[in-house]
């Protein structure tokens, strides 16, 4: 999702904007631009390419400023271009603005009516055309007469040019962070751009206006009520946002995942033996009388979530579906007060995950979530919230979040388990045992990234290539594949192995890679049955195993031995070792790592 920055304070504004998108670069973008209070007016300066490039035009133009806004875009409505690109002013307003105005066709043709015509091929100067011609003199007013009119999801940053030093502030859906320090009134799409002023903040909440002043943040409803929103407190500071000496984010936070496990897992046991989520407010009555469970998530959140069905059926024998949130509530879900809805999401911002939490609660269903970020929508809507403690993910594929979101789904399956008495105390305590001892395994995993260089150094041609497994295998084959397709460019795909025969063997042909993951013991002899069927077509095997087992050379031509753990917990060993080829692939074939062309990290519109 495209990056908004707005101030207003005693600080040079360009400076304060151009470092702040400079943070958001990670969201993903292909413009960027920023607008200013002058003396004569509001200057607005906007490119095409990077941030960098904006700070070039920047550096042309002179003039202290202690007010404006700036906004980083990818393109949705028209394409590429600085006309199209934001600020967008039209005659008093200008505008930024996060998601989608679905409603501004017919918008621009009511504008015309009037004799009102827009320069670009937005739907966001549509929104500034409409704002300027109901504006008056009184901008809470305008603004809410605005938002009777706009269909969709967005957040909006606005000067008014009769209004200096002030920006106005409206949230429909897409995030807004905000914070007052000694320095002015900061508002930003993610806090991020936030933390270099305060580690205090707060969410905008959803159909509130925020009006900005150089000392003062007030948020009113709509009924013209002042509203004090709950102050929230960021844990990690800056450096944690920065490469800290690596390369790419992806890598420095590859490597990340020991800590962000032991932040997330170790909080969580009380006697060295048994789960505790008293301390995120979750009983064991939430458990009671549930006779049915759906986990919804999107991309590498439902993936996490596929890993979660095979845990839970296991050890709780009950039915559980993974639904992937966009199509959740387009499909009529039977659910009721019985059934337990998981809803997964980093940015806890995801705008299909939330319409689907949404549903769940309409329909009584008890719901939790797993998420990284605190006051979040998805949190703030969930009867109950499961945190994760991986700190902020920058690079856009998703590393660390993932192994966290699948330590939360491991803690809150034994949670169950134990508050169903499914299982015994004997048990419990084992699995706590293996819990814990996924954290040095994935230590030990990381001393692969060698080997995991020169592996990946033998895919960089490749436009094909696919993954397959069986049991907890084949989800773990499912992200192993979005992440090398979303970052490198390679075509992937990942099947159950089973299904080879079922149509997929066309597609194997002399040297094409097949990433084979056979780490379940009970399943372990089918599927050297299906790597002996793929190599004898002529595949390139890469396989990977729990642990350094004796094998027959001839149906591999690399072997990836993981640190050996018991077969229920080799997900997040595994899970480690797909991230590194997927960033050695990429960086062989010279890519962008941390921001992969078309996508953004939080996606907060359908």
């Amino acid at each position: 999702m495209c990056g908004i920055i707005g101030f207003t304070g005693y600080l040079d504004v360009k400076n304060v904007l151009l470092e702040g998108l400079e943070a958001l670069e990670y969201r993903g973008y292909d413009s960027a631009g920023i607008a200013f209070f002058e003396q004569d007016g509001i200057k607005t300066i906007k490119t095409t390419g990077k941030v960098s490039n904006l700070i070039d035009k920047v550096e042309k133009n002179g003039n202290n400023s202690t007010c404006g806004i700036g906004h980083t875009r990818w393109a949705t409505h028209g394409g590429v271009s600085d006309t199209n690109s934001h600020p967008h002013t039209f005659g008093n307003v200008t505008l930024i603005h996060n998601g989608i105005i679905e409603n501004y066709h017919e918008l621009e043709t009511e504008l015309a009516k009037q004799g009102k015509y827009p320069v670009s091929q937005t739907d966001t100067e549509i929104a500034a055309m409409l704002i300027d011609s109901l504006y008056h003199g009184d901008p809470m007013d305008t603004i809410k007469k605005a938002m009777s009119q706009l269909e969709g999801a967005y957040a909006f940053c606005i000067l008014f040019a009769d209004q200096p030093d002030v920006i106005y502030c409206l949230r429909n859906g897409s995030p807004l962070v905000a914070c007052q320090s000694k320095e002015g009134s900061v508002i930003a799409s993610d806090m991020v751009a936030l933390i270099k002023y305060s580690k205090e903040y707060f969410v905008l909440p959803e159909l509130h206006i925020a009006k900005l002043t150089k000392d003062n943040i007030e948020v009113t409803n709509f009924d013209g009520e002042i509203v004090i929103p709950q102050k929230l407190y960021v844990k990690w500071d800056m450096s944690a946002a920065r490469k800290g000496g690596y390369e790419h984010f992806m890598l420095k936070e590859i490597h990340e995942q020991p800590s962000s496990l032991r932040s997330t897992i170790m909080p969580r046991i009380v006697n060295g033996s048994l789960p505790d989520l008293s301390g995120d407010g979750i009983p064991d009555t939430i458990f009671d009388d549930i006779n049915r469970v759906i986990i919804t998530a999107c991309g590498t959140a439902m993936h996490a979530g596929l890993v979660g069905r095979v845990l839970i059926e296991k050890l709780i024998r009950i039915p559980v579906t993974v639904e992937i949130a966009s199509e959740f509530r387009y499909q009529d879900p039977i659910m009721d007060e019985n059934t337990l809805v998981i809803t997964i999401s980093q940015s806890g911002e995801t705008a299909d995950t939330l319409a689907a939490l949404r549903l769940s609660n309409e329909n009584k269903a008890k719901t939790v979530s797993i998420v990284n970020v605190k006051g979040s929508s998805i949190a703030r809507e969930s009867n109950y919230v499961l945190y994760t403690h991986a700190g902020p993910e920058i690079a856009v594929a998703s590393t660390k979040a993932y192994t966290a979101q699948l330590s939360c789904i491991y803690l809150l399956a034994l949670q169950f388990a134990k508050a169903k008495k499914a299982i015994s105390d004997t048990e419990c305590t084992s699995f706590i045992h293996h819990l814990q001892q996924v954290i040095p395994a994935v230590e030990k995993t990381l001393f692969l990234e060698k080997e995991l260089d020169e592996i990946s150094s033998h895919l960089k041609e490749t436009q094909d290539l696919f993954f397959i497994g069986r049991g907890i295998d084949y989800p773990l084959s499912c992200e192993g594949s979005i992440k090398l397709k979303e970052i490198s460019y390679i075509h992937s795909e990942a099947y159950a192995a089973g299904e080879l025969k079922h149509g997929t063997l066309s597609l194997i042909i002399e040297g094409i890679p097949v990433i084979a993951l056979a780490t379940q013991a009970n399943v372990y002899s089918k599927m050297i049955s299906n790597i002996r069927e793929v190599r004898a077509r002529g595949a390139m095997v890469i396989l990977v195993t729990n642990g350094d087992i004796a094998l027959d050379s001839s149906i591999f031509d690399y072997h990836i031995a993981l640190p050996e753990l018991d077969d229920m917990f080799t997900p997040f060993t595994t899970a480690v070792v797909l991230q590194l080829l997927a960033y050695y692939t990429t960086l062989h074939r010279g890519y962008n790592v941390d921001q992969p062309r078309n996508l953004a990290k939080s996606v907060t519109v359908e």
